[in-house]
C-alpha cells in the first residue's frame, strides 16, 4: 500500500491587498491543509494578466506583499511549497498542450466567463488569455496531481472543467496520467464589506490584513449595522446586522450570546458591540502584523521563501512534464 501523502494545489491572483474575507474564505483553510497534505500554493501572476494586462506597474510589488500576508497568517515554507507561477515555465507548456485538446465550446459555456464579460465593464476581457483562463488553471492544478483542491462554491464550474480536461487527456494519451481532483469545499465565511456589499478592494469597503488598528477603528465606527436600529433603545436583530457575522468568526460563544441578548433586548448598543469586535479583531491582527513587520524589515526572507519554493515546484513539474511529453509523443533530443 502506498504511503505517499495526499496532495493539494491552489493559487491566488496578486491584484491588491488581502482583506478579512481572503483570510476566512481561503487562507485559514490553506494553513490547515499544509499540515494534512503535501501543499503547493502559488502566486498566480499569469492569471492576473488575463484581466490586468494593460497596467502591470504594481504586479511585482503586489506579488511580494501577498506572500508577506501568506506568511504572516501562518503559511510555513517548511510545511508547504510557496512559489510564483511564472517562475515555473512548465505551467505554460502544460497549458499549451491541454489547450490542444480542450474544445472552445467548453470555454465559452463557462459561467464565470459569461458573468464577468457582462459585469466587468471597466476592463477589456476580449483577449484569448481570459477565454483560456480555465485551461491555465487546469494546468496549474494537474501539474501537481493533487487528489483535492480547496475552492469556494463559485469555483466549482472551473473544477469540473479541470476534471473534464484530465479525463480527455487520459482518454487520448493514457489512463491514470492525471487524477481527477475533487473540490475541497471551503466552508462559507460571511465577511460583508463595511457598507453591506461584498468586501472588495474595488469598493473600498474592506478591512485589510495590513491595516493599522487606528485605521481599522475609524472604519468600524462608520460600519453599517442593523438598519432598523436607530437608537440604543430600539430592539435589534443580529441576523440582519452587518457586523454580527464577524462576531461569529472572532468572538467567543459567551460573547455572542451576550451580544444577541443585548441587541434583541435593547440593552447593548451598536457602539458597545463595535468595541467588542475591535477588541477581538485587535487580538487577531496584532500578532499577524508583528510577523509582517518583521518581513517588511527583512525582504530577503520573502525572496528566499520564493526561491526555495520555486525550486521544489520545478522538481515536481519537471517530473510531470517528462511523463506528459512521453505520452503525447513529443520528440526528446538528448541535452535539450
Amino acid at each position: 500500500m502506498s504511503t505517499e501523502r495526499l496532495r493539494t494545489a491552489s493559487g491566488m491572483r496578486p491584484t491588491g491587498p488581502l482583506h478579512l474575507g481572503h483570510y476566512f474564505g481561503v487562507l485559514k483553510n490553506w494553513v490547515q491543509l499544509q499540515h494534512e497534505r503535501e501543499s503547493f500554493f502559488f502566486v498566480a501572476d499569469w492569471h492576473a494578466l488575463t484581466s490586468d494586462f494593460a497596467n502591470t506597474s504594481q504586479l511585482r510589488q503586489n506579488s511580494l506583499e501577498m506572500v508577506k500576508d501568506w506568511l504572516s497568517v501562518g503559511l510555513d515554507p517548511e510545511q508547504c511549497t510557496i512559489f510564483e507561477q511564472s517562475a515555473v515555465k512548465e505551467h505554460a507548456e502544460l497549458s499549451l498542450l491541454l489547450s490542444m485538446i480542450t474544445p472552445v465550446s467548453w470555454l465559452e459555456r463557462n459561467p464565470t466567463y459569461k458573468e464577468q464579460q457582462q459585469q466587468i465593464s471597466d476592463k477589456d476581457l476580449s483577449n484569448t488569455g481570459f477565454l483560456c483562463y480555465p485551461v491555465l488553471m487546469a494546468a496549474d492544478i494537474l501539474m501537481y496531481k493533487p487528489q483535492g483542491v480547496p475552492v469556494g462554491q463559485d469555483q466549482l464550474p472551473h473544477m469540473e472543467l479541470t476534471r473534464e480536461i484530465a479525463r480527455r487527456f487520459n482518454s487520448f494519451y493514457g489512463e491514470g496520467t492525471f487524477p481527477e481532483p475533487e473540490a475541497l469545499l471551503t466552508p462559507a465565511a460571511k465577511c460583508p464589506g463595511l457598507d453591506g456589499r461584498k468586501m472588495s478592494k474595488s469598493y473600498n469597503n474592506g478591512i485589510f490584513l495590513r491595516d493599522a488598528m487606528d485605521d481599522v477603528a475609524q472604519k468600524v465606527r462608520g460600519m453599517f449595522t442593523d438598519p432598523a436600529r436607530l437608537r440604543k433603545s430600539d430592539p435589534g436583530n443580529p441576523d440582519v446586522c452587518n457586523l454580527f457575522p464577524y462576531h461569529v468568526l472572532l468572538s467567543s460563544d459567551e460573547e455572542r450570546r451576550e451580544i444577541c441578548e443585548g441587541c434583541r433586548g435593547a440593552t447593548l448598543g451598536c457602539v458597545d458591540c463595535k468595541k467588542i469586535f475591535l477588541k477581538n479583531l485587535g487580538a487577531f491582527l496584532n500578532p499577524l502584523q508583528e510577523r509582517r513587520a518583521h518581513l517588511d524589515q527583512h525582504p530577503e526572507l520573502v525572496m528566499d521563501v520564493l526561491a526555495s519554493g520555486c525550486a521544489r515546484a520545478r522538481v515536481r513539474a519537471a517530473q510531470t512534464m517528462e511523463e506528459v511529453r512521453e505520452k503525447v509523443g513529443l520528440l526528446r533530443i538528448a541535452g535539450l
